[in-house]
C-alpha cells in the first residue's frame, strides 16, 4: 500500500469484479498426412490454401492431405494446423539433398540443400556468384593511419565482420576481416582496441606500401536458386565470416521446430527453398575466395520422400516420458503426437491412412521456345523447365493398420478432452456401392466413443492433376466436413449441428444413399453425405459414435468441450486466491455471466436462465473441511439444446360441421 504523506486527494482503482470468461475458438482443425515438401512431424499453422501450397506443395497422386485442406478452406475453414508424416528414410534424404561448395584451398565451406525432405529437392539447382558491393582506397601520408587501423576515402558499405580483399600493384593480394569501422574519422579497424571485442582474424596490416593507395573491396556472394530451371529465389550479400550478420548458414538456417510454448503464438516464417549447413572445420581462419563462377549451376541430388517404407508408426508416434531427452522426444513425437502440443485444435482428421495411390500420368514436354524474329540475333532462349520427379508411392494400409491409427486418434481426443475426431470409412467400404453399406456398418461397430464422428461415403471432386482415366478423384470427406464445422461455428455457433448445408468443391458421392438405407445408417451414428435433388451435396447427420442420451449429438459434445475449455482457461486466476466468500462469489458471477450469454445465443435449452443452467459455489458445497484443505468447488449444470432430427408435419382436413358434446357444468346456487 502506498504511504500517504502529503495531504490531498488520491485516486486508486480497485477492481472487485472477476475476470470474464470468454468463449474459445472451436473451428481450428488439425490434419496429419503426406505432402511433397515441408517440415516433418512439426505442426504448422495454415490460414489459406495458398499458404499450404507455399509450405507443403500442391496436389499429388500419392496423398489426400492437399485435397482435405483445400476442401476445408473451400467450405468455410479459416485456420488449421498441418503435420507432415514420412518414414525415417526421408530425414536422411534431406541431409543428402544438396551439394558441397569448396574453397580454393580445397576445404569444404558450405553445403546447400533443400529446406525439407522430398524428391522435390532434386529439381533444385543453385548458382553462387561473387560480388563486390563496397570499394574504397586507403589514404596516404598523415591520414594513412596505423597498421591497426587504416584511413580510407569512405566507409560506406563496410561494417564489422566484412570480408575484404586488399590489392596493390606489385604486391600479392591479401584477405582480411574488418574488426570495426569509424565513420566519423573514416577508418577501417583491423585490430580492435578492446581485447574483449577482437575477432579471431584480427591482425595488423603488413606487406603493403602505405605511401601508395591500397584498393579495399568487400567480398560477398549472391545465391541464385532455380527450381525446374526456373529462378525462384535470390539471396544477396551472403558472407563467409561466421561473426557477420550476413553469414550464409545464419541467413538460410533450417527452421527450428517450435517448442510447446512457442506453438501458442509463433507463426511460421516464409518457406525457404534451400538452407545452408556449415562444413568449415574448426579453427579454419584462412578466407580464400570460393570457386563461384557465374555460369556454374550446381544441382541438388539425393532427395527422397520416405513413402516407400511408410508405416502406421509414422502416423501414430509414441508416448513421451518426462525423463526422455530432446533427441528421444524428437523421435517419439511424430504424426498425431505432434498435434498434442497445439491446444487450439478442436477437430482432428488423418485422411491419408486410406491412400490408394495411382500412377500420375507423365506430362508431355513443353513445346520448344520459338524466338521472336524481332528480337536481337544473339537472343538465347531460356532453358526448358525440368519435368517433376514423381518420387515414391506409399503402401496401401491394411484394415488393421487403419483401425490402429483411427483408434490412436480417438484415444488422443478422449485423453485431451478438447477435440473431436473425424473418421472416414475405409476405401473398400466407401468405393463399393454394392458391399459398402454393410462394410460401413461393420467398421462403425468397432468404435464406441463420444469424441468421434463417422462420415460415409467419400466425395468425388475435380482433380487438379487431370488424370488420363478421369477428371475427378474420390477423396475422404473429413476435410470438407471440418470446413463445414468451421463455417457453422462462425455463422451460428458451436451449439448448432454442423449439417444440412451445401458442400463446396464437390461433384458427387461415391455411393448413392436413399431414404431406406439412410434410415438404417442414421440410428447407428453413421453421418451420411447425400446428393439431394435440387439441393446439392449435404451432410445429413450430426451424431457421435455414442448412444448415451445427449452425447449422441456432435454439437452437444462440442458445446460442452468449449464450455469446459473456456472455464479452465479463464479461472486460472483463482489459484492461491483467499478461499473466502469473495472469491466464491467472483467465480459464481463469472460462470453465471458466461452461461447467460450462451443462453441468449440459443446454445442452451429452456425458456428462462433458471431452466437452462445453474451455478452453485457457496458454503454448502464448500464446507470448512474442504476449505481447510485449500479446495474450492463450483457445481455447474447446463441443459444444451439438441437438434431437430425429425420434423413431422401432420396435415389434414375436417368436415364443415358443428361438434356438440355434453359436459357437467354447475354454476351459482341453481
Amino acid at each position: 500500500m502506498s504511504a500517504y504523506l502529503t495531504p490531498g486527494v488520491y485516486y486508486e482503482r480497485v477492481d472487485a469484479s472477476a475476470p470474464a470468461i470468454s468463449a474459445v475458438r472451436t473451428d481450428v482443425a488439425g490434419f496429419v498426412g503426406l505432402a511433397t515438401r515441408g517440415p516433418l512431424d512439426t505442426p504448422v499453422p495454415i490460414q489459406s490454401w495458398r499458404q499450404f501450397q507455399a509450405h507443403f506443395g500442391g496436389f499429388t497422386g500419392a496423398a489426400f492431405l492437399a485435397y482435405a485442406v483445400r476442401g476445408f478452406f473451400e467450405n468455410g475453414g479459416r485456420r488449421c494446423w498441418v503435420v507432415r508424416c514420412a518414414s525415417r528414410d526421408a530425414a536422411a534424404g534431406a541431409a543428402a539433398a544438396g551439394a558441397v561448395v569448396s574453397g580454393a584451398s580445397g576445404g569444404d565451406v558450405w553445403r546447400v540443400s533443400a529446406s525439407s525432405p522430398g524428391v522435390w529437392g532434386n529439381g533444385l539447382s543453385f548458382t553462387l556468384k561473387a560480388t563486390h558491393r563496397a570499394q574504397t582506397l586507403t589514404l596516404t601520408g598523415a591520414e594513412a593511419g596505423t597498421p591497426e587501423a587504416s584511413g580510407v576515402a569512405s566507409t560506406n558499405g563496410f561494417r564489422r565482420g566484412t570480408l575484404v580483399r586488399l590489392a596493390q600493384d606489385g604486391v600479392p593480394e591479401v584477405w582480411k576481416v574488418v574488426s570495426d569501422f569509424d565513420a566519423v574519422e573514416s577508418r577501417l579497424v583491423w585490430v580492435h582496441p578492446d581485447p574483449k571485442s577482437r575477432l579471431p582474424y584480427d591482425s595488423p596490416l603488413a606487406g603493403f606500401d602505405r605511401e601508395r593507395p591500397i584498393l579495399v573491396e568487400s567480398l560477398e556472394y549472391t545465391l541464385v536458386v532455380r527450381e525446374s530451371n526456373t529462378p525462384v529465389a535470390v539471396y544477396e550479400r551472403l558472407s563467409l565470416v561466421p561473426e557477420s550478420d550476413d553469414y550464409g548458414p545464419r541467413v538460410l538456417a533450417p527452421w527450428a521446430a517450435p517448442t510447446e510454448f512457442e506453438l501458442r503464438d509463433r507463426l511460421p516464417p516464409a518457406p525457404l527453398p534451400v538452407v545452408i549447413e556449415e562444413l568449415r572445420p574448426e579453427g579454419f581462419l584462412a578466407f580464400e575466395p570460393l570457386d563461384a563462377s557465374a555460369d556454374a549451376s550446381v544441382p541438388c541430388t539425393g532427395g527422397r520422400d520416405g513413402l516407400e517404407l511408410l508405416s502406421a508408426d509414422d502416423f501414430v508416434g509414441e508416448e513421451v516420458s518426462p525423463l526422455d531427452g530432446d533427441a528421444t522426444v524428437a523421435l517419439k513425437r511424430r504424426g498425431l503426437r505432434a498435434l498434442e502440443l497445439v491446444g487450439e485444435v478442436s477437430v482432428v482428421a488423418v485422411p491419408d491412412i486410406h491412400i490408394r495411390p495411382y500412377d500420375v500420368p507423365p506430362r508431355a514436354p513443353l513445346p520448344p521456345c520459338a524466338p521472336d524474329p524481332c528480337l536481337p540475333v544473339n537472343f538465347v532462349p531460356p532453358a526448358p523447365p525440368r519435368p517433376p520427379d514423381v518420387g515414391e508411392l506409399p503402401p496401401v494400409f491394411s484394415d488393421t493398420d487403419v483401425y490402429r491409427i483411427q483408434s490412436a486418434l480417438v484415444e488422443q481426443c478422449e485423453r485431451l478432452r478438447d477435440r473431436i475426431a473425424l473418421l472416414d470409412a475405409p476405401a473398400g467400404a466407401a468405393l463399393d456401392g454394392r458391399l459398402g453399406v454393410g462394410a460401413a456398418r461393420v467398421w462403425r461397430s468397432r468404435f464406441d466413443t463420444k469424441y468421434a464422428a463417422f462420415y460415409y461415403p467419400w466425395l468425388r471432386v475435380v482433380d487438379p492433376l487431370r488424370g488420363a482415366a478421369s477428371l475427378t478423384r474420390d477423396v475422404p470427406p473429413t476435410g470438407h466436413v471440418a470446413g463445414q464445422y468451421a463455417r457453422t461455428d462462425f455463422e451460428a455457433g458451436v451449439h448448432k449441428a454442423p449439417a444440412n448445408a451445401p458442400l463446396q468443391w464437390t461433384q458427387d458421392v461415391t455411393v448413392a444413399i436413399d431414404d431406406a438405407v439412410h434410415g438404417v445408417l442414421n440410428p447407428l451414428g453413421i453421418n451420411v453425405v447425400r446428393a439431394l435433388p435440387g439441393r446439392g451435396l449435404r451432410i445429413f447427420g450430426a451424431r457421435t459414435l455414442n448412444d448415451e442420451g445427449l452425447w449422441r449429438y456432435v454439437n452437444v459434445r462440442r458445446l460442452l468441450m468449449m464450455i469446459e475449455k473456456a472455464v479452465d482457461l479463464s479461472t486460472q486466476w483463482a489459484v492461491f486466491e483467499p478461499n473466502d466468500h469473495v472469491t466464491r462469489h467472483k467465480i459464481q458471477l463469472a460462470l453465471t455471466t458466461f452461461l447467460l450469454a450462451l443462453w441468449r445465443k440459443g446454445a442452451l435449452a429452456g425458456d428462462t436462465p433458471a431452466a437452462s443452467f445453474f451455478v452453485k459455489c457457496d458454503e454448502e458445497n464448500n464446507p470448512a473441511s474442504e476449505r481447510a484443505n485449500g479446495r474450492l468447488l463450483a457445481l455447474v449444470g447446463v441443459a444444451p439444446a439438441v437438434p431437430f432430427e425429425f420434423v413431422v408435419l401432420r396435415v389434414g382436413r375436417t368436415d364443415n360441421e358443428f361438434e356438440i358434446a355434453e359436459t357437467d357444468n354447475v354454476t351459482g346456487g341453481l
